[in-house]
């Protein structure tokens, strides 16, 4: 497997293991909820359902965000060759190594060596968008200088 194919299901799995954890979390919610009784202290349990019903809220605006993530992830393109950096390139730099798509950390390459899976909304790739082969930029007070585009 290609490593940007690597890093886009990389990206992909990040997004399927969220919704999955937060799809259990809103089901047990929906249990609480729905299993929640009336009980002689009245106030105890409309505490308790607004508390339930707040969790399920926060839980909505996560799975907006994951679905978010899901639709920049169809928007990679593979196949594409640039010569500027934009969305799905991989990023060669003096320090460090970037696959512009979503936030989700770091992929291991088999050499060892971290690829950071950023969004294109970061502040690093930011200054890297756009640029070429070559060009440098100076990120956190470090100068650092664009080797190799995928």
């Amino acid at each position: 497997m290609e490593i940007k194919e690597a890093l886009l299901h990389f990206c992909q799995e990040y997004v399927r293991q969220k919704k999955e954890v937060l799809k259990k979390r809103g089901a047990s919610l929906q249990e609480s909820l729905n299993s929640e009784t009336k009980s002689s202290a009245g106030d105890k349990h409309e505490t308790g359902r607004a508390m339930v019903q707040l969790e399920q809220e926060k839980l909505g605006q996560q799975l907006q965000e994951i679905e978010k993530m899901a639709q920049v992830l169809k928007l990679v393109n593979l196949g594409t060759s640039t010569q500027k950096i934009g969305l799905g390139n991989l990023v060669r730099t003096s320090t460090a190594h970037y696959f512009i798509s979503i936030s989700v950390g770091a992929f291991k390459e088999e050499n060892g060596k971290p690829i950071f899976c950023i969004s294109p909304s970061t502040p690093i790739a930011k200054l890297l968008l756009g640029k070429e082969v070559g060009d440098s930029f100076i990120f956190n007070g470090k100068n650092h200088k664009i080797l190799e585009l995928t």
